[in-house]
């Protein structure tokens, strides 16, 4: 049985597969490109990757041999799950991987971004000094509107909570909730009372753009949006234009809708300037 592991999966993985008796075992530290993945795959029967590997049609009829497609991710938007599913490949993801990694994100950006650290930093950095509290604040008090309640949403509300936050959230799904988090009955209600928005949802067609022009002038002045859900859910366009006419007071993304391959490609956003 041959195993193949891209993209720097953990060494405990490989222990793993090696402790269960699993003898060829191949490690590689990055992506493949396609014409690579397709050579690699091929007699491969177990594949581990993470989100940059495209696991699509064209990559699949190379896997002549595979059993199993292991994603080390919450998501599975990086594979073709219809073609792997006419090929009889189940696909496993780990939807616990990074749900504290990501909550534990928000709760910094939040904070950086009430503070303004980020752009006090820069003006230190080219010799300013502002020592003036004006438009600093405090997240204590304020209220975070999760959209998402699921694995990381449920979390982030706990160390927001912990914090003196209010929270509440919205979900089309019945959650249970933890601690005093409160549920609201729309996307709009959500918008309308949050200083803090953070999105927590997965990439499908319900979700593409659900943060629009419409969505984001529906947010209180002044507001916060964080995504690192996925970037097709939120028009980067409309953001940009929110944040330069002051509507906005500040945002986190840290995912996007198209992402350079490598980390030696260019990055490009209308979020940059």
């Amino acid at each position: 049985m041959r195993v193949l592991l891209l993209e720097g999966i953990n060494d405990s993985a490989a222990s793993l597969f090696t402790a269960a008796g699993y003898t060829n075992v191949t490690r590689l530290p990055k992506a493949l490109d396609p014409a690579a993945l397709h050579d690699a795959i091929r007699g491969t029967h177990i594949l581990g990757i993470r989100s940059r590997t495209q696991l699509d049609e064209a990559a699949l009829e190379h896997a002549d041999r595979l059993i199993a497609v292991g994603c080390f991710s919450v998501g599975t938007n990086q594979v073709d799950l219809d073609a792997a599913r006419r090929r009889g490949i189940p696909v496993f993801n780990a939807p616990f991987s990074n749900t504290r990694s990501v909550a534990e994100l928000v709760i910094g950006e939040i904070v950086m971004l009430l503070r303004r650290i980020v752009p006090r930093s820069v003006a230190a950095h080219a010799g300013g000094w502002d020592k003036s509290a004006v438009g600093s604040f405090e997240v204590r008090g304020k209220t975070l509107g999760i959209v998402g309640y699921g694995n990381i949403g449920s979390q982030l509300s706990n160390l927001a909570e912990g914090m003196g936050m209010r929270v509440i959230y919205h979900d089309l799904t019945d959650r249970l909730r933890h601690g005093n988090t409160e549920p609201v009955g729309s996307l709009d209600v959500l918008l309308a009372q949050s200083d803090v928005v953070s999105l927590h949802v997965p990439e499908t067609p319900a979700t593409a753009n659900m943060i629009g022009e419409a969505q984001i002038r529906a947010m209180k002045p002044g507001a916060y949006l964080i995504n690192n859900a996925r970037g097709t859910v939120v028009d980067l366009d409309a953001l940009a234009g929110a944040l330069r006419d002051g509507h906005l007071r500040g945002a986190a993304v840290d995912v996007f809708p198209v992402e350079p391959a490598s980390n030696a490609e260019r990055f490009v956003s209308p979020l940059q300037g």
